[in-house]
C-alpha cells in the first residue's frame, strides 16, 4: 500500500480502501463497520496531519495512546480512559493495513485470539458501546420488518384505539396483544388486565411515575401472587416509551456484562429488578459511554439487540415476564 499517495487522499477515499481490506479479513459485518468508522476518529477530531503523524510514528503505541486520550477527553462525553482501548485497537488495525503485520503483531494477534477462545467458546466478543455502534444497531432495527410492523400495530392500539386505561375491555386488548407479541407467557391475562384497570394509571403514566411498574407487576392469580416485572415495564413503555425503558433478560445480561468489564456503575444483580434503580443504571450507562445523543428508547433498542445477538439462550435467566 502506497502510504504517500494515501496521505493525499480525502478521508472518505481512504476509508473505502480500508473497508475493502477489512472485508477481506474474515471479520464480522459489525466489526468492519465499527472499525471503518472508529479508526478515523483522530482524523475527524484533529485533522489529517495529526492522524498520519500518529499512525506512521516509530513509537506508535506511545503517540497513539497520547493523541487518542487527548482527543477523547476534549470531544467525548464518555469516560475517555474507558473508551481508549477500543479506539486504539481500531487504530492498530489500520496501521496493519498500511504496513502489514510484523512478526510481533502477528504473535500479539494470535495471543488475543487464544485468550478470546479460552474465555468463551460460544460467546463472541461484544463491541464497545460507542456512537457508531449504536447508530448501526438502530439502523438494523429499522430493517426488522416483523418488529417494525409489530411496533406499529401496538402504537395504533395504545395511542389511537385504546389510549386510556379506564375500561377493562381496552386494558384487556392491550395486555393480550403485548402478551402475544412478546411471548411473555402469562397464561391467564384477564386477572392482569383487571388488576391494571383498578390502579387508575393514566396520570401516573404521563408523570413518568417509576413506582407504577412495581404496582402493576404483582398480580394475584388463583390465590398465588405472580411477579410480571418485564411485562409491566413493557405495558408502561408502550404508553410512554421515553420515560419507561423495557426490562428483559437480554438487557439484564448486557448491563451486567459491561458492569464487570468497565465498571460503568456500581450495582448488584438484584438492583435491576428495582425499576427506579434500573432506570438510573441505564442513564449511567448512557452517560459513561458518551451516548447522550440517543434517547432512552433508542438505548433500549440497542442494548436489546446486542443481548440477543451476543448472548445465547443459555445465558438468559428464568422467564422474567
Amino acid at each position: 500500500m502506497d502510504i504517500m499517495k494515501m496521505q493525499e487522499m480525502h478521508i472518505d477515499e481512504v476509508r473505502i480502501l480500508y473497508k475493502a481490506y477489512l472485508n477481506g479479513q474474515n471479520l464480522s459485518a459489525n466489526t468492519v463497520n465499527t472499525s471503518s468508522a472508529d479508526a478515523f476518529y483522530l482524523w475527524r477530531k484533529g485533522g489529517a496531519e495529526l492522524f498520519w503523524t500518529t499512525v506512521t510514528s516509530t513509537v506508535f503505541e506511545l503517540v497513539g495512546k497520547k493523541s487518542l486520550l487527548k482527543a477523547l477527553q476534549e470531544h467525548s462525553k464518555g469516560n475517555a480512559n474507558a473508551l481508549l482501548n477500543s479506539y486504539m485497537a481500531h487504530l492498530r488495525r489500520f496501521r496493519r493495513f498500511i504496513y502489514g503485520e510484523s512478526p510481533l503483531e502477528i504473535a500479539s494477534i494470535k495471543r488475543e485470539k487464544m485468550t478470546a477462545t479460552k474465555k468463551s467458546n460460544t460467546q463472541k466478543l461484544i463491541p464497545m458501546p460507542a456512537e457508531p455502534v449504536v447508530e448501526e444497531y438502530l439502523q438494523r432495527w429499522n430493517t426488522l420488518e416483523n418488529y417494525q410492523l409489530q411496533e406499529s400495530a401496538l402504537h395504533k392500539l395504545f395511542f389511537e384505539l385504546c389510549p386510556e386505561n379506564k375500561l377493562i375491555e381496552d386494558v384487556l386488548l392491550k395486555a393480550a396483544a403485548l402478551n402475544d407479541f412478546y411471548s411473555t407467557n402469562i397464561f391467564s391475562i384477564y386477572p392482569v388486565a383487571k388488576h391494571i384497570c383498578s390502579l387508575n394509571i393514566d396520570e401516573r403514566l404521563k408523570n413518568a411515575d417509576a413506582t407504577l411498574v412495581g404496582d402493576i407487576q404483582k398480580v394475584a392469580i388463583g390465590g398465588v401472587t405472580k411477579n410480571f416485572y418485564s411485562f409491566s415495564t413493557k405495558y408502561c413503555s408502550h404508553h410512554n416509551a421515553f420515560d419507561f425503558p423495557i426490562y428483559d433478560s437480554y438487557v439484564d445480561v448486557v448491563l451486567r456484562h459491561f458492569r464487570k468489564q468497565d465498571k460503568f456503575a456500581d450495582f448488584n444483580d438484584a438492583d435491576l429488578k428495582d425499576y427506579a434503580v434500573f432506570k438510573s443504571i441505564l442513564f449511567e450507562f448512557r452517560k459513561f459511554y458518551g451516548l447522550e445523543k440517543f434517547n432512552i428508547k433508542q438505548i433500549d433498542q440497542y442494548i436489546w439487540q446486542l443481548g440477543k445477538e451476543y448472548f445465547p439462550k443459555k445465558y438468559k435467566k428464568e422467564n422474567l415476564s
